[in-house]
């Protein structure tokens, strides 16, 4: 396996409109194009932390455009996803407590030149946030949507699920967790794939050292008790891809810390498996360095790979790599 034509650029340097910035998210549009977004702001948690988008046309991206905000209320970990009929959502958590977050929806008919008005995903919902918590829905083989998601401070995952093209969503049975054997608080961010019709796997950040995963049988409505990888984990966010020949491609931070702690964030590296996950190899190494390189998000087209990630929460990052045997 090899990888080529690789390009590697920064969505925007010290210029930016905002001190910090993290938990990016990206989707690719037609004619080549590429949108991207991110929470930026003073510092995480602050209270003028909003939501960015920039897009990449012809080659260079667009400066950086603020499309979600709520003064004085914190924003988080926005999620673009495009739907097949060109609909393109971005779900984001607003809130000062990430146990109280709230998902908000807005909608794109412009590939996100222009946003429809925010509205809550979930009507009612104060438990933690509905929906997609950082990685991106998935589309299953006969059109049922389901998206990753998670509670804090309970450290559990879920996966909600709409059978009409994002407009509802149903939740899942929360993931079998033993919390009592755990060293920390359990599992968070899930990122989905499907390896056969209705069968469906998440791998999850977890405090625990390692990568956690969980099955399911039944299109995600319930899922095996989670279980630990040889895949290390630094209590930070992991995502992954699906090429068109089946492998699963993977974006984490190979750090396995010290029992119940986390650990560095840096290096961050992508790896593949074309065995549905049980292995990963040809490991590929995105940055690395004396502050942190995290939160990655990937996405796939043909054999083409697209990554975004937090560089030293100062930038966003991109690379296009192709993978070939």
């Amino acid at each position: 396996m090899k990888y080529v034509d690789c390009v590697k650029e920064f969505i925007f340097e010290d210029d930016r409109p905002f001190l910090s910035c993290h938990a990016s998210t990206l989707e690719l549009l037609p004619e080549g194009e590429v949108i991207a977004a991110w929470f930026g702001g003073t510092r995480e948690r602050a209270g003028d932390v909003a939501i960015w988008t920039s897009r990449r046309e012809k080659g260079g991206w667009t400066s950086p455009v603020k499309v979600a905000d709520q003064e004085g209320v914190p924003h988080w970990n926005p999620v673009l996803f495009g739907r097949r009929d060109g609909v393109l959502f971005l779900y984001y958590k607003v809130g000062h407590n990430i146990s109280e977050w709230t998902t908000m929806v807005m909608r794109s008919q412009d590939g996100g030149r222009t946003w429809s008005i925010p509205v809550p995903l979930v009507e009612g919902d104060m438990t933690g946030g509905r929906g997609p918590v950082k990685n991106k829905p998935i589309v299953l083989r006969d059109g049922t949507i389901l998206a990753p998601a998670s509670v804090e401070p309970d450290w559990d995952a879920f996966v909600d699920i709409s059978y009409d093209g994002g407009e509802t969503w149903i939740r899942s049975e929360t993931v079998p967790l033993d919390h009592s054997r755990l060293i920390g608080k359990g599992i968070i961010q899930p990122a989905l794939w499907e390896s056969a019709p209705g069968v469906v796997h998440m791998l999850t950040r977890s405090t625990e050292g390692a990568i956690y995963r969980s099955d399911s049988t039944d299109g995600g409505r319930t899922w095996c008790p989670a279980y630990p990888t040889s895949l290390p984990n630094n209590n930070s966010g992991i995502d992954l891809a699906k090429l068109d020949n089946g492998n699963l491609v993977l974006a984490y931070n190979p750090v396995r810390p010290e029992s119940g702690t986390k650990g560095p964030r840096t290096p961050l590296v992508i790896r593949i498996s074309g065995d549905n996950g049980q292995t990963w190899d040809h490991e590929f190494e995105l940055d690395r360095g004396e502050k942190q390189y995290s939160y990655p998000a990937i996405v796939a087209d043909g054999n083409d790979i697209y990554v975004t990630y937090t560089w030293r929460r100062e930038r966003i990052a991109f690379w296009k790599i192709s993978v070939r045997n």
